[in-house]
This record gives structure tokens, sequence and C-alpha cells, in this order.
């Protein structure tokens, strides 16, 4: 039986992980700032109270999990702004950067010895932090965030490596999430079935990958 931790698990996405993983007979460790009745109903252990930007918080979990082992980290917790050139935020840009940039990485490098050699590691990225994709502009620190977390979950996958642990960055595809106002081409359910496919076929020689949920390889 896995051990799957995943951030961000109170709605969307990170719910239907914690959802599916559970149904399928996972441990399930499911964290967040503020549970949901929906999360409660999972049966997923939920350690709420955590903000993956708060340092304190996150050494706070390694702490309590200091004898638990961990085959999965699903960095899933994630915020948008709409911004534009004449829209420009710069408090809001920099909120982007410490949720979905710094927290997956606070939380990694936290909860690092309590990953199994061989265990895998998620990051809920987007493709709008492609380069080569970017046609339409736009969205500045939301961009800038996942770009920089692509680069980080580059540079994990060579760290992790020694220890047989497998990174990938995957794009959920264009979601129906409250995130994004419930606009979507895909339900969070569906989103998460694709993610947990790309991750149960995820292998060494994969490892610092940037792929779709649907399997397809994405630009830098």
């Amino acid at each position: 039986m896995a051990t799957t931790l995943i951030t961000g698990a109170n709605r969307g996405i990170g719910l239907a992980l914690a959802r599916q993983f559970t149904a399928r007979g996972d441990d399930v460790i499911a964290v967040c700032r503020t549970s949901s009745d929906a999360l409660d109903a999972t049966g997923a252990r939920v350690e709420a109270g955590i903000d993956v930007t708060d340092e304190a918080a996150v050494a706070a979990l390694a702490t309590k999990l200091r004898d638990v082992r961990l085959d999965l980290l699903v960095l899933n917790a994630g915020i948008l702004e709409r911004d534009s050139l004449s829209t420009l935020a710069v408090d809001a840009f920099r909120r982007q950067i410490e949720v979905n940039t710094l927290g997956p990485l606070l939380v990694v490098h936290a909860l690092r010895d309590r990953l199994a050699d061989g265990g895998k590691v998620a990051l809920i990225t987007s493709r709008m932090g492609s380069m080569e994709d970017n046609t339409s502009g736009g969205y500045y620190g939301y961009r800038a965030s996942k770009a920089a977390l692509n680069a980080i979950g580059k540079s994990l996958s060579v760290d992790l490596a020694p220890r047989g642990i497998s990174v990938v960055l995957l794009h959920p595809g264009y979601v129906a999430t409250e995130m994004v106002g419930g606009s979507g081409d895909v339900t969070p359910e569906q989103a998460a079935t694709q993610l947990i496919a790309r991750i149960d076929a995820l292998v060494p020689a994969q490892t610092g990958t940037f792929q779709h949920a649907n399997g397809t390889s994405l630009p830098w």
C-alpha cells in the first residue's frame, strides 16, 4: 500500500486526487490551509492549517510525519491572478511566486528525509510556464511562477536521482475549478484520472520531464 501526500487537497484537482488515491486503497495525507466537508469525507488523513509558504508550518508538518515514509508527493497547491501589462499588480505577482514556486520547494525540502528511496514527486505546473508555448502574453505573475517551478522541478530531478526518486512536471489541462471560475475543458475528476495515470507510469528514465496529463510532452 502506497502512502501519498497531496498539497492543496481541500478542493479542485487536489480533492479529486485525494478521492481517487484513497478509493484505490492508498494511504493519503491531505494537506491544506482549511479542510472541507468533501475532503473530510474521503477518509484521508487531513493535515489542515498548513500554508505552504509558511516555513514554520511546513517544518511542523515534517515533524508530525517523522514516522511516515512517503512513496509519493503531489505538489498541487497553487493560485492564479489575472494580470496584463496594463493591470500589473506587484503584490499579486509576489504572492504567486511564493505559493506556486517557493511553496512546493519548501515542502520537498522539509519532507526530503520522509520520502522513500525509489519514490516519486509530481509537481502540478502549467503549460503557461512554457516559453515556447506562450503565444498570447499576459498573466505575468502566473507564467513566471510556473516557469520558475519548472526550473525547480528539473533541479529536483537531478538532486534526487541518486536516491532513485523520479520527478515529473505535469500540466493538468484546462480544468474547470474554482481557480478559473468554473470554466474549463475537463473536470477535476477527469484531470485527476489522467494525472494519476502519468504518475503511475513514471519511471526513472522519465525524471525531469514536462508532460501534459494526456501523456504528450510539452516544450520548455
